[in-house]
């Protein structure tokens, strides 16, 4: 591997064909420069250049090697100016993970928004069933509940709160909710295990309670077919009040909440990427993320958002949009 500086002085001497005036050009001393020289001569095993009269000119090894130095010069200057507009510029292509959750009620249209102010970016979205895990993960993650050890960066957007929802089509025929330990009369729609090894549930004046799900009929992976089952009233599930939110605002009467005023833990909203200084685009699209994060998630967890109404079995009470 030759020297950069060793290829740019003995380039600057074929040009200018003097020592002295390529020292003076290079801000250099006139022994250094002839050192670096003398040093590339070594490293390529001949004389490249040779004094006549007053001048410098190039041996034929020296006019042979000249060609390749120009093209290695040339593309040390193109690496570098590439590297710089990755720093400076949002464009190139941009790679984000998230939880299935998010993709559709929030994420996707924050996608589009970026695009649209960034013409020379291109971006992949995928769904992602598990964070990334290894410290040389390229792409900026958004996930949504607990985290494992990650050697890579977690920032906390906020936190979703959950409850207990059904349709009323399903509540109208059933007894009235008045308990977790009522559950188990329910048939429950199961996220793919999320909840298999239990639920507790808060209550401001009556503590918590421990509540097992039964065995379930119907298990799927996608938030979005979770909400779609309950919806359709196969039974009780557990979602985030955000996202319920957005479903009743797009198809009012479909949901209502059971227990309101029992409330499991809160589901964690966190941005997963690398550490170390962020090329632009990363940092532009890090910095879009945290600006558009709802208000409901930065205070979910400490103070919970506005119990929703209690259900009836004869006359539900429709959710209230938060």
């Amino acid at each position: 591997m030759h020297d950069f500086d060793e290829l740019n002085a003995f380039a600057d001497v074929m040009t200018s064909g003097s020592l002295t005036q390529s020292a003076r050009q290079l801000g250099l001393a006139k022994s250094t420069l002839s050192r670096r020289i003398a040093q590339l001569e070594q490293n390529v095993g001949q004389p490249l250049l040779r004094r006549q009269a007053n001048r410098l000119i190039p041996t034929e090894a020296g006019e042979l090697f000249h060609r390749y130095c120009r093209q290695m010069l040339n593309l040390a200057e193109q690496s570098q100016n590439a590297l710089d507009t990755l720093r400076h510029e949002v464009s190139g292509e941009l790679e984000v993970h998230t939880h299935s959750g998010l993709v559709r009620g929030w994420l996707g249209r924050l996608v589009y928004r970026f695009m649209d102010q960034h013409p020379g970016i291109s971006v992949t979205l995928r769904t992602c069933d598990a964070p990334p895990d290894t410290p040389d993960a390229h792409q900026v993650t958004l996930w949504l509940g607990p985290l494992p050890e990650t050697p890579l960066r977690q920032e906390r957007l906020g936190w979703l709160t959950r409850h207990l929802y059904a349709a009323p089509s399903y509540l109208a025929k059933r007894p009235e909710l008045t308990h977790p330990r009522e559950l188990v009369q329910h048939d429950w729609i199961d996220l793919l295990g999320d909840t298999q090894a239990g639920l507790e549930f808060h209550h401001r004046d009556y503590g918590s309670y421990h509540f097992s799900p039964p065995p379930t009929r119907y298990r799927v992976n996608q938030l979005a077919l979770h909400a779609d089952a309950i919806a359709r009233g196969r039974g009780i599930g557990l979602m985030p009040d955000w996202l319920a939110a957005k479903r009743e605002a797009a198809h009012p009467g479909e949901l209502v909440c059971c227990l309101p005023d029992w409330q499991p833990d809160a589901l964690p909203v966190t941005l997963v990427y690398a550490y170390g200084q962020q090329p632009r685009k990363v940092s532009a699209l890090l910095n879009m993320l945290r600006d558009a994060t709802p208000r409901d998630w930065q205070s979910g967890y400490a103070t919970p958002s506005s119990p929703v109404p209690s259900t009836s079995a004869v006359t539900p009470t429709l959710l209230h949009q938060h």
